[in-house]
């Protein structure tokens, strides 16, 4: 059965949760160690200390595995950065210097980013809910760094476009493609779109709301 078809899951017990860790922990170690074609699903269940069938129940397949281990990992990025904050006067600063310390977190585990983006990457329709997951969590990251209450539709635009960049960015980096530095002036460019004045549909020169001061007349993402 798809994920598309199974029910919603009932929330797990402490003891299930624990072995969930336990088995994203050994997702992570795996990977880390080889990439992506070191998680094979015996080796993970060996690891973690769980039946194989017990292990396919929590995680279909390997695709599954990893897009929860990419979950789990920006969960933990997302309540690091809620303690240290970026700084940065400006939005885009802030969602710039995120994103960096971001990369900076995969950069020392390429072998384990890697395994994650490929699975992101190769994720069909049955891994559609875990992939929004993470989708949401990025977004939810990029939109806490940003510090605005009401983010205007033109800056939602902008958050998504970012992520965008920034998966392009890791892929290149990660292929060899690009440097980090290219990767930081990418960044860096792409999150000058949450500055920009909203696009003044009424007449009257409305701004973002919350964002940096309107300027003359530009115009915000298409």
């Amino acid at each position: 059965m798809t994920a598309e078809l199974r029910p919603a899951s009932p929330p797990l017990t402490e003891r299930q949760e624990a072995r969930r860790r336990r088995i994203l922990h050994a997702t992570a170690e795996l990977a880390g160690r080889g990439g992506f074609d070191a998680v094979q699903m015996r080796e993970v269940a060996e690891a973690a200390g769980v039946a194989l069938g017990t292990l396919y129940r929590y995680f279909p397949s390997k695709i599954h595995l990893l897009v929860a281990t990419m979950r789990d990992q920006l969960e933990h990025l997302h309540t690091t950065l809620r303690k240290r904050p970026p700084a940065g006067d400006t939005a885009s600063e802030r969602v710039a210097e995120t994103l960096m310390r971001a990369f900076r977190a995969l950069q020392r585990e390429p072998h384990l980013a890697d395994a994650m983006v490929r699975a992101l990457t190769f994720a069909d329709r049955s891994v559609s809910g875990e992939v929004d997951t993470v989708s949401r969590r990025t977004t939810a990251i990029i939109l806490d760094a940003t510090g605005l209450e009401h983010p205007t539709p033109q800056q939602l635009s902008a958050v998504r476009v970012i992520e965008h960049t920034w998966h392009s960015a890791l892929i290149t980096w990660l292929s060899g493609r690009a440097s980090i530095a290219q990767v930081r002036t990418d960044i860096e460019t792409v999150c000058r779109l949450i500055d920009l004045p909203a696009r003044d549909t009424s007449g009257g020169g409305a701004r973002a709301g919350g964002g940096a001061p309107a300027g003359g007349g530009a115009a915000g993402p298409g």
